[in-house]
């Protein structure tokens, strides 16, 4: 019913001539959703003038037919046997977006999943305002403002670089690849960002409820850990992205993210969409009285959650170049933490590499390969286990904003326990996408 009724409200918006006329403007300091997009990632500063107040809206939809197989050792014998699946289309996957230019220099942003994965119902996904201008008088405020960005909100919070070319639901047109990393550092929290550039160099900080969720319950108490405390997550980035002459675009970027003490910690486990793989490595699955799908019960099928939920230090580094149509992306990222019920972290290490070959007259046809790998120690488990992924893909861009793409991939798990059902897991096969993002 909210999908319905959100979707006539929005058809009647877009019917009225004013709307449709508010809709032709532009909106300083906001990344594309199509073509141009790719390969941006913080927002500079615009230079546009302001002409009045402007709304945008924008979407992402994508459709995937996937042909994946998986087998495990312990599957054999049926100790562990796995989710039955077979070559078919995906559910298909839609995104929102709306912006608002408020008033000079001021962006109001709302994104909703309209059909995901891990939720078939309308989702709003965030929203936050972001200032490239106060509204203040006074040169000082310009002159400070010159340089810096604010946001204030739920939003995607800025930790780390590969969450600018992930698959987001149905936003899927950043991405050259199908699915995000085998740890997916992403989340919506809640509080604000401040961030300064100049000259290529900038630096950010920022603070969180560092949950997806608003809350106001009381903590439970754990045995190992006592009164659990909400304690606000601090995370910040410095980097360098210059201004290259000719085709040639360099950066680098260090983050880094601490949350001492949580009740639901989710910087690896807020993605409210899920995997573009589905079912793979999966166990059978019974329906609850609740009637919850396979498919949204089991939404992250391919990926490692460490499990961090109640504190969490993460390092990300992420390098990047593009020189004419070759381009190169590397992330390197440490994390520990722990649950509330355990008293001494745990960690993970994770390494990718994505090389990628863009061609054609507007760089609309590419090809690329990523590897990425995982070393974790995971609960329960006596010692760590590795999680290793190869992809190739290639894609072609029909227009700014069709996407065509395909993937071959395959991924194996090793040193997991014969007690798992992941012991000598491994799937492979290829996934096809048609994406939109306007």
């Amino acid at each position: 019913m909210k999908r319905y009724f959100f979707c006539s409200c929005l058809l009647a918006l877009l019917g009225t001539s004013a709307s449709a006329q508010l809709l032709q403007g532009q909106i300083p300091n906001m990344r594309p959703y199509d073509q141009h997009g790719i390969n941006q990632f913080e927002t500079r500063k615009d230079t546009l003038a302001y002409t009045g107040p402007t709304l945008r809206i924008g979407a992402g939809f994508t459709q995937e037919f996937q042909n994946l197989k998986d087998q495990n050792s312990s599957g054999e014998n049926g100790k562990f046997p796995l989710y039955k699946i077979s070559p078919g289309f995906n559910q298909a996957e839609a995104n929102l977006y709306t912006d608002f230019l408020l008033a000079d220099g001021i962006h109001l942003n709302v994104s909703l999943y309209l059909s995901t994965r891990h939720h078939n119902e309308t989702w709003v996904r965030g929203g936050y305002l972001q200032f490239d201008k106060l509204p203040f008088k006074g040169q000082i405020w310009s002159d400070i403002m010159k340089y810096t960005t604010i946001k204030l909100g739920q939003m995607e919070i800025n930790y780390g670089d590969q969450h600018f070319r992930r698959t987001d639901g149905g936003h899927a047109m950043y991405n050259p690849f199908i699915e995000n990393y085998i740890v997916d550092a992403f989340a919506t929290e809640i509080g604000g960002e401040v961030m300064v550039q100049k000259n290529g160099l900038f630096g950010m900080v920022g603070l969180t409820n560092g949950m997806l969720k608003a809350s106001i319950d009381s903590v439970a108490v754990t045995t190992q850990n006592g009164n659990i405390r909400k304690n606000p997550a601090v995370y910040g980035k410095i980097g360098y992205d210059p201004t290259l002459p000719g085709r040639v675009r360099l950066r680098v970027s260090a983050s880094y993210y601490h949350d001492g003490s949580s009740s639901s910690n989710d910087l690896y486990f807020g993605d409210r969409a899920g995997s573009s793989y589905w079912m793979v490595m999966e166990q059978p699955y019974t329906v609850p009285p609740s009637g919850t799908s396979a498919y949204e019960a089991d939404a992250f099928s391919g990926r490692l959650n460490p499990g961090f939920s109640y504190k969490v230090d993460a390092m990300m580094l992420n390098g990047f170049a593009k020189v004419a149509g070759f381009e190169f992306f590397g992330t390197y990222e440490h994390g520990q933490g722990r649950t509330g019920t355990e008293v001494s972290n745990r960690q993970f290490n994770q390494y990718a590499v994505d090389g990628i070959y863009r061609f054609g007259p507007k760089e609309n046809l590419f090809v690329g390969v990523r590897y990425n790998g995982v070393t974790a120690e995971l609960k329960g488990l006596p010692s760590p286990v590795t999680i290793n992924r190869f992809a190739a893909a290639g894609g072609w861009f029909l227009t700014k904003n069709i996407l065509l793409k395909g993937e071959y991939v395959t991924q194996n798990y090793l040193d997991f326990p014969a007690s798992d059902y992941r012991s000598g897991g491994k799937f492979n096969g290829y996934v096809i996408a048609a994406t939109v993002g306007f």
